[in-house]
């Protein structure tokens, strides 16, 4: 994939930092996009160690002019990572209907605003699409109602628009991690100071803390992922759905027998023929 540019949201940690990182190293001209550049320092300082460049870019998946004038700046795009969410803990009866938009705003509405801007760059180059979702987005989780009805929203968004975009020459994956070792879990939240404002649900919530801190503490890396982005970015024929680890492949494997995704492709691909 030499010479190649692929746009990757959300770099400033995690996941898309090592994504960012193993996808320059593979040969691609990397644009490593982030709500606030400021926080780059990490990103780069992985990119120097390892011995490779990338192009850090401002973008917030939420604010449509952000991404616009991001792609804007682009001459050609190859492949596009949708990698940029953010994890919330709650439940309906304590949050508002505002929260619950809010979280659909970053990891579905997010997915939409970009995809959307990046697909006439690749229609022209017969590129790929690539979006981490989550075990969440196949299995509804305790605590996770938000969180999961967005990756949920973005597994059947984007299994519909595989098979149109598939007869415009460009590919469609969706990513599944379980647990991964990142700033994930800080930045949700998973502390017992959630406890606190529980009320009758503390029990259970209390409960779901202690399941996922035991979860987490055998967690994938990002690293481990990354590679694993890399493979869909450079696959001949990728597949549509990777799940990364044996510990997601046996939790989403519950509810899908189907674990590639090409038995579902291949009717609703029918459809369109």
């Amino acid at each position: 994939m030499s010479a190649k540019t692929v746009l990757i949201t959300g770099t400033s940690s995690g996941i898309g930092l090592a994504t960012a990182v193993a996808a320059a190293r593979s040969g691609c001209h990397v644009v490593a996009t982030m709500r606030d550049t400021a926080k780059a320092g990490a990103l780069l300082a992985a990119a120097e160690e390892t011995g490779v460049t990338v192009d850090v870019r401002a973008l917030d998946v939420t604010d449509p002019a952000s991404v616009e004038a991001c792609v804007a700046g682009l001459d050609r795009l190859d492949a596009l990572v949708n990698n940029a969410g953010a994890g919330h803990i709650g439940t309906l009866e304590q949050e508002s209907v505002k929260d619950v938009r809010a979280v659909m705003e970053v990891n579905f509405f997010g997915v939409l605003h970009v995809t959307k801007a990046a697909l006439p760059l690749l229609r022209a180059s017969k590129g790929r699409v690539v979006t981490v979702t989550s075990v969440g987005g196949v299995i509804g989780q305790p605590f996770n109602e938000a969180y999961c009805a967005a990756k949920f929203a973005v597994e059947g968004f984007m299994e519909s628009l595989a098979p149109v975009l598939a007869a415009a020459g460009v590919s469609v994956s969706v990513v599944e991690p379980g647990a991964v070792a990142s700033e994930f879990v800080s930045n949700v939240g998973f502390s017992d100071a959630v406890l606190e404002q529980a009320g009758s649900y503390a029990p259970a919530l209390s409960a779901y803390l202690e399941r996922t801190r035991g979860a987490f503490a055998n967690a994938q890396t990002p690293q481990d992922v990354a590679a694993q982005m890399v493979e869909l970015l450079t696959a001949e024929r990728p597949a549509f759905r990777v799940l990364t680890s044996d510990a997601a492949r046996a939790f989403a494997g519950a509810k899908l027998k189907d674990l590639d995704g090409s038995a579902v492709q291949t009717l609703t691909s029918a459809w369109v023929a």
